[in-house]
């Protein structure tokens, strides 16, 4: 007797677009408020209804404009209303969104919307600086200006003015595995380099997110996402805000502890999530005036970019916070793992539960890991050793842009993402080192390596070696450590020039250290460690 075999061909194949995210916070969550900080300080109410309103009249007016499928709209813009506008319009006409980081040297800038192809560019007015320092890169089509006062220069076109008078869009029915956004990373030693994420990913990665061992967000909480609009998308918070039909709340540019702190208490957030380097500054606002801001409603503080230590995850609780460590990349959209305490530790001491919290935490459903030990052999997960994090799932890339640094991608289809890290039996990952010397310096990355290679096209400098060191306030900040040709002579702050005509000033090492030779492994390579332990506790 043979047995039947069932299919699933009766389910729908339903495309998982972020369209129905964008319209079901058009129809569930019409109300729900949607709050920005404009960059003058005032305070700007709108609500998911009208933005998914606009959203489709701004999709009318780029469709005019000549805006078609897969052409790349580059942003730069804080965290703002227009913004979320795009992240719906842009992506619902089957466009691809491309958030620009306005905190890189408009060389790098220059080279991004270039290899993306940027045709058209939608810019705050308190941005313009940087958009003219990027101008001479790239002609793009249409240049669209965000303006609460003046308008923008001549030649570009006003948002609202282009808007107001656009019929809304009917949003056509879209393939989920079509690019629906473009982020790029400087993750590594080179040129940027894209992360395309798909319709598809970033709706999966949105209902992820929202889990309760994970974010744990629903329609009842407020969400002020710190972290930049243009760095990983939030890390993913905007989308899985409308999706849930959460009160979203956006600071703007003033991200000062005051600034951040009056938001918190005046909208009653209930979740928000930044890089240490915030939370340590509103630690000390609160240390400093512990009565001056109510957070009573403030349930969740994520903590990701860099890893957080367990002292600040026990400052947090001392406030009556609670921070929860996650970590993640831009070429896992970004969300990779969340480190919430386990029931197998609820009645350890706090010293073991502060550990474990300040862990990079477990993976999340669907997102698979392993880690590779120097010999080629995948590690035990004993928490003893170590090996260089892969990884792969569903909204994790498979490549870059353009095809470029394939060396990351393994054959049988992971990400190794440079993380070395000890694994324990819950499966929970600790970052114990990188395999690359990056400084991570307040969530953002810096090359080690491209600093190096500067240094050492001054004429006085005969070897340089760039090393983290810890900092207070960034987390990590870059010490140069620099050999002088013979003969010749050079200063800290001639070097900082030299560095400065192709670095943003918040990637310039502050600390220089001169030494008369760098030390070197057995193959010829700079001896990073040494140098570590040389200098880190007696930098200058």
């Amino acid at each position: 007797m043979s047995a039947t075999l069932l299919t699933a061909l009766m389910m729908d194949d339903y495309p998982l677009s972020l369209t129905p995210v964008v319209q079901r916070a058009e129809r569930f969550s019409t109300a729900r408020e949607v709050v920005s900080r404009r960059p003058d300080g005032s305070i700007h109410r709108t609500t998911f209804g009208q933005c998914s309103q606009r959203a489709r009249q701004l999709g009318s007016a780029l469709a005019e404009l000549g805006i078609a499928d897969g052409d790349r709209v580059a942003t730069l813009l804080w965290n703002q209303c227009e913004h979320l506008e795009l992240y719906f319009a842009v992506p619902l006409m089957g466009a691809v969104i491309h958030t620009l980081n306005p905190r890189l040297h408009p060389d790098e800038l220059g080279f991004i919307v270039n290899d993306a192809e940027d045709r058209a560019i939608v810019v705050d007015e308190s941005l313009l600086a940087v958009f003219e320092s990027l101008r001479s890169a790239r002609e793009f089509e249409h240049v669209i200006v965000v303006s609460q006062s003046r308008g923008g220069p001549d030649g570009t076109l006003d948002y609202e003015s282009l808007i107001s008078d656009a019929q809304p869009i009917e949003w056509a029915s879209l393939d989920d595995r079509r690019a629906a956004a473009i982020c790029y990373t400087s993750g590594t030693t080179g040129r940027p380099k894209g992360v395309v994420y798909s319709h598809r990913s970033l709706v999966l990665h949105s209902l992820m997110a929202a889990l309760p061992d994970e974010f744990c967000v629903s329609s009842r909480d407020t969400i002020l996402p710190v972290v930049p609009m243009f760095h990983a998308n939030a890390w993913g918070m905007p989308y899985t805000a409308a999706l849930v039909g959460a009160k979203l709340v956006l600071p703007g540019p003033r991200l000062d502890p005051v600034n951040v702190l009056d938001l918190l208490a005046d909208e009653r957030v209930t979740i928000t999530a930044g890089v240490p380097t915030v939370w340590m500054g509103m630690l000390q606002a609160l240390d400093a005036e512990p009565d001056r801001w109510d957070l009573d409603a403030l349930r969740t503080v994520i903590v990701g970019g860099s890893a957080a230590p367990p002292s600040m995850i026990e400052r947090l609780d001392r406030h009556g916070l609670t921070g929860v460590q996650a970590w993640g990349m831009t070429e896992m959209s970004p969300l990779g793992s969340v480190s919430r305490l386990p029931l197998e530790l609820d009645h350890s001491t706090p010293e073991e539960q502060y550990r474990y919290r300040a862990r990079q935490g477990v993976a999340l459903p669907f997102v698979e890991i392993r880690a590779r030990a120097e010999n080629g052999e995948l590690i035990d997960w004993d928490d003893e050793a170590m090996g260089e994090l892969e990884v792969r799932g569903p909204w994790v890339a498979s490549a870059y842009h353009r095809g470029q640094g394939a060396e990351k991608f393994t054959a049988d289809g992971w990400f190794q993402t440079g993380d070395v890290v000890k694994i324990n039996s819950l499966g929970s990952i600790r970052i114990c080192d990188r395999s690359k010397d990056l400084v991570k310096s307040g969530g953002e990355w810096i090359s080690s390596v491209d600093l190096e290679n500067l240094l050492m096209d001054h004429p006085a400098v005969a070897e340089a070696a760039v090393i983290a060191i810890p900092d207070e306030r960034w987390g990590e900040r870059p010490l140069a450590v620099v050999v002088r040709r013979e003969g010749q002579d050079c200063s800290a702050e001639e070097l900082r020039d030299h560095l400065g005509a192709q670095y943003a000033n918040w990637q310039l090492p502050e600390r220089f250290t001169f030494i008369d030779e760098i030390p070197r492994t057995a193959t010829g390579k700079f001896k990073k460690t040494e140098l570590r332990e040389r200098l880190v506790d007696s930098a200058p």
